[in-house]
């Protein structure tokens, strides 16, 4: 039997390969942490916050019928004439749960979403334009039909309304300050108007002719705020 010598050098080598691969074996069969993390998150519901904002939309306390529409499905005649009333069938979506029946009748003005009034419906008002203009500057937003109201087409429309916006400037106050402090200015600094009111408190109010003229104009509603908006 023929003896092999090796030197110490190549045993230590030897030694540590064997670990290395124990290692990497023992790491192949055991699932890592992030494995097990990653597994547990993927069996979870991954839209929660539409989840949460599905149950505030569609109440499980509520009766069926008194769900917002939004929670139904209804079938509405488009064949129907204009104004004219008519009934719905609605049930409930299938993942909505409330109390009651769950298959019913709704009843409905024959018209498109774009048809209801104004108090039917909400828009986004905008603040860039100028409520105060003459005439009144008119542009085009988004309008959502009220979630009680059952229409025909998209429930959500585009509509041109008057611009009719506030800052919060106050009618009253402004009148208050050109009547008592209008010959200092106090009205123009008041709606925004820092270069006239610099004028006015350095001029004494023009002498009292200015303060005078400010305070019809602001009875009239004909000076307004300087950012375009109304007063409330």
């Amino acid at each position: 039997m023929q003896c092999i010598h090796i030197s110490r050098k190549q045993a230590v080598l030897l030694l540590l390969t064997f670990l290395v691969n124990n290692i990497n074996t023992v790491n192949n069969e055991i699932p890592s942490s992030n494995e097990e993390h990653n597994t547990t998150d993927a069996s979870r519901p991954k839209n929660t916050n539409q989840a949460v904002n599905f149950v505030l939309t569609c109440p499980p306390d509520l009766e069926c019928r008194h769900l917002p529409i939004q929670c139904l499905d209804c079938k509405l005649r488009e064949n129907c004439t204009y104004g004219e009333d008519n009934i719905a069938e609605c049930n409930t979506k299938s993942q909505v749960k409330c109390r009651g029946e769950q298959i019913f009748k709704k009843k409905y003005l024959c018209r498109y979403c774009y048809q209801t009034e104004h108090w039917e419906h909400t828009c986004e008002m905008k603040a860039t334009c100028e409520s105060v203009a003459s005439p009144r500057d008119i542009y085009i937003t988004n309008c959502t039909v009220s979630e009680d109201i059952l229409c025909l087409g998209h429930r959500t429309f585009n509509k041109k309304v008057k611009c009719n916006w506030t800052g919060g400037y106050r009618w009253s106050t402004a009148l208050a300050l050109s009547i008592t402090l209008g010959g200092f200015g106090a009205d123009r600094f008041y709606l925004g108007h820092w270069q006239e009111g610099i004028g006015k408190l350095f001029s004494f109010g023009g002498l009292g002719v200015w303060t005078i003229i400010d305070v019809i104009l602001i009875s009239l509603h004909y000076l307004g705020p300087a950012d375009g908006s109304l007063y409330l």
